[in-house]
């Protein structure tokens, strides 16, 4: 197997988003969709709750998915379907917008710890307007991935020898684990070729090849790697952490908005008329 290498890494940079929560976001300034097909990613990891407690209440998404991972804490999702359930630690809830959804996130604490992750990814131009969908899956739903000691993945999606996620069936064949590393130990994870492969770092640090050697990746930064058809990483201490996602790519034009991801300029126009008339939920 070809071993993927170190292309880029971008910083994740302070941010607010909803009703003033603080968060950490990743997007490249100015390329939105050059991570195709993942969008964007966000974390929330705060032991106070002032940054988090206005939540974010009532939106609307059309044009693309949400992943939402909770490792601390707990946040309760509805939305005009008539979904509701509230994700705990570990928990994970992927809903498509797909042509239109409106729904709040609000935490269900008003003290404590809250830690976790929201990942924006694409939908094929053939599935923007296709009817959304919610799915919720708690920590004992997520399997556990352990090739070696000191290596343990949760598997969310897809699948990595064996060991399959419970989110199946996306388009655009996303691979999704949440990877921890004890000590200096090597993770080998075999990925698509054609792949686009992400590693965001939440704790410690991890070793990734890079031309002329390895380089170090950080806490706080995401990874894009080329090349190959496997990625190693290697634990850079006591406690490594970090969500590993592959997917392939759209190549699609790209017109973004605000809640709304699309295509073309005239089908953001629409999506901002649809929610104004209440066409988008219709």
């Amino acid at each position: 197997m070809a071993t993927r290498q170190l292309q880029a890494i971008y910083p994740s940079r302070p941010s607010r988003d909803g009703d003033g929560v603080r968060i950490q976001r990743v997007a490249p300034p100015g390329q939105f969709g050059i991570l195709d097909p993942f969008l964007m990613l966000d974390e929330i990891a705060s032991d106070d709750a002032s940054d988090y407690i206005g939540g974010f209440p009532e939106h609307p998404h059309r044009g693309f998915e949400t992943v939402t991972l909770m490792l601390e804490g707990r946040m309760r999702h509805r939305d005009h379907l008539g979904n509701e359930g509230v994700i705990e630690a570990g928990g994970v809830q992927w809903m498509s917008a797909a042509r239109g959804i409106l729904h709040s996130e609000m935490p269900e604490q008003s003290e404590g710890r809250l830690h976790g992750f929201q990942l924006w990814l694409n939908l094929p131009a053939r599935n923007k307007m296709d009817d959304p969908q919610y799915r919720e899956y708690q920590a004992h739903d997520i399997p556990n991935w352990q090739p070696e000691p000191g290596v343990n993945g949760r598997v969310i999606a897809g699948a990595v020898k064996g060991v399959q996620g419970p989110v199946q069936g996306v388009a655009t064949h996303p691979l999704a684990i949440d990877l921890h590393i004890s000590g200096t130990v090597q993770a080998r994870i075999p990925v698509s070729a054609s792949a686009t492969v992400l590693v965001y770092v939440y704790e410690g640090g991890v070793s990734l090849p890079a031309a002329g050697g390895e380089r170090v990746v950080e806490r706080g930064e995401l990874a894009r790697l080329q090349g190959g058809d496997e990625i190693v990483l290697k634990g850079g201490g006591e406690k490594s952490r970090a969500l590993v996602l592959a997917a392939e790519p759209l190549g699609e034009p790209i017109a973004h908005y605000g809640p709304f991801v699309m295509n073309t300029a005239e089908e953001i126009e629409q999506a901002i008329q649809d929610y104004r008339s209440g066409a988008l939920t219709a």
